[in-house]
């Protein structure tokens, strides 16, 4: 089970896929933080990050655990709601908002209405307040070109950087602050399709006239992040309450929009795909016959998957 915005591992019995079911738990306190249990059992963290043999690095238990025991939580270092609901979960936490919410405030607006439009977005005070500094630089923009450019392309990762760099602006991130995360390998064909979004991202930035230093807004530094999100960020879902919202997250798996959007984490990013002790998650639906399973991981991940269950072509 995953509290909204930090999600939480617990060891069962089946493999989990790299996506996150949120309920609508109070949002973290802060961000960037993470611990290795939330339990009261004494002694060393159940968990470590080390090398593993030919995937670079794991995570790996240091003792027993038992079924449904809590192994870590994490908050997010990144989030950014689907579009489709931008109007219907928390901007900072993508927690169920309670109250239907306006559309994103410009910055024509007075001071009152701004404070209202902005209250609109979110879940609670705290996640207004946590991300204040960075929502009020990407308030100033008019993203619907970069937002229907996106929406048209399906594309979801980009939204991600976009948010990073609104936050790097406000000086809520680093430049540097997803370098630890390994980054994905990019085909050619990829990164030809990159010139076009990060001229809207940087036309948008550039018509928003920023006194901060944007001088680390390059295609690199694009490209840099955007490998790293991609081979790192998980798909938050929430968990449905009631019949009414079972129902819509059906409609919404069919529209291939099941998700309120994507996070990346840091612990939960050493994770490796699906044994010995160490622990694994399913990056994918493994519902999916062989060769499918088999062609996602190779063009979306870089590998081919050598479990049991592949090694058998079941």
């Amino acid at each position: 089970m995953f509290a909204s915005g930090a999600a939480l591992f617990r060891r069962r019995a089946s493999s989990a896929m790299r996506r996150c079911s949120f309920s609508d738990a109070p949002s973290w306190p802060a961000r960037f933080s993470s611990s290795a249990t939330a339990s009261e059992r004494t002694g060393p963290p159940p968990i470590r990050v080390s090398l593993t043999e030919s995937a670079g690095r794991g995570v790996f238990a240091t003792r027993e655990i038992a079924a449904g025991e809590l192994i870590h939580s994490a908050n997010p270092l990144l989030v950014h709601p689907s579009l489709s609901l931008l109007d219907k979960v928390c901007y900072y936490c993508l927690g169920r908002l309670h109250e239907a919410p306006s559309p994103l405030g410009s910055s024509s607006v007075e001071e009152n209405e701004s404070s209202k439009t902005a209250a609109s977005y979110f879940c609670s005070e705290s996640c207004r307040e946590q991300s204040k500094v960075f929502f009020e630089i990407e308030r100033r923009l008019d993203w619907s070109s970069f937002h229907q450019y996106c929406s048209l392309k399906r594309l979801k990762y980009p939204l991600m950087v976009k948010r990073l760099a609104c936050m790097v602006i406000s000086g809520a991130a680093s430049i540097d602050s997803l370098d630890i995360l390994q980054p994905a390998s990019l085909h050619p064909e990829i990164l030809a399709e990159m010139d076009e979004e990060f001229q809207l991202l940087e036309d948008t930035f550039q018509s928003g006239q920023f006194k901060n230093d944007m001088t680390f807004l390059t295609k690199e530094w694009y490209i840099n992040a955007l490998a790293r999100i991609r081979i790192n960020a998980f798909r938050i879902e929430l968990v449905a309450r009631s019949y009414e919202e079972m129902l819509s997250s059906a409609v919404a798996f069919i529209a291939v929009d099941a998700a309120v959007g994507n996070a990346v984490y840091m612990l939960p990013s050493f994770y490796n795909h699906d044994c010995g002790e160490e622990l694994r998650i399913c990056y994918i639906d493994t519902s999916m016959a062989f060769e499918a399973r088999q062609k996602i991981l190779g063009e979306g991940f870089g590998f081919q998957c050598r479990c049991l269950r592949c090694l058998s072509h079941e």
